[in-house]
């Protein structure tokens, strides 16, 4: 796994692990990663610092560092208090490998009915549906891509969406 620091278009300063550079680009260009304080899918990676072993991370380890014995060793300063964004998030924990597998199988099947029963709009999802919902086009039962601050926009209108349920097998 590498953690990636990460800043939006607005500036704002956020972490997100990956299984490699691959997944983190395919994700990004499917606008995936999304700033948690904003919502934007303009996100480019940060400035971020090495990893750098030395004696002061050795000794957090419990790793013994050689210490002459008149050396004075300063106690390591605190490091600054970081920026935590505290919006609640949707969480769920699932410990055991049986309820993992039949929650997205029922995802799965959740997915595969929503898409044989509505229509793919593709990238014009949030313009269709404004129109339904404001009768201007047929009602009916719609699927295809937005971005998560058109999502928001859209919640606020009282438009009721949802995202689709995402799958192991599409990060792959």
């Amino acid at each position: 796994m590498i953690k990636y620091t990460l800043v939006c278009d607005a500036k704002h300063g956020f972490e997100g692990w990956f299984r490699n550079s691959e997944d983190f680009e395919s994700q990004r260009a499917r606008q995936l990663v999304t700033c948690p304080a904003c919502g934007s899918a303009a996100v480019e990676k940060g400035l971020m610092a090495p990893a750098v072993s030395t004696s002061r991370s050795k000794e957090a380890r419990g790793v013994a560092s050689p210490v002459q014995p008149h050396e004075h060793v300063q106690p390591a300063a605190a490091p600054p208090p970081k920026s935590v964004d505290t919006t609640l998030q949707p969480s769920a924990l699932v410990p055991d490998d049986v309820r993992q597998k039949e929650i997205i199988e029922a995802f799965r099947q959740a997915r595969a009915r929503i898409i044989e029963t509505s229509e793919n709009v593709g990238t014009g999802f949030a313009d269709e549906a404004r129109k339904i919902h404001y009768g201007e086009a047929e009602e009916r039962s719609i699927y295809g891509e937005t971005t998560p601050k058109d999502a928001v926009d859209l919640i606020e209108e009282g438009i009721s969406v949802m995202p689709l349920p995402e799958l192991p097998e599409d990060k792959n």
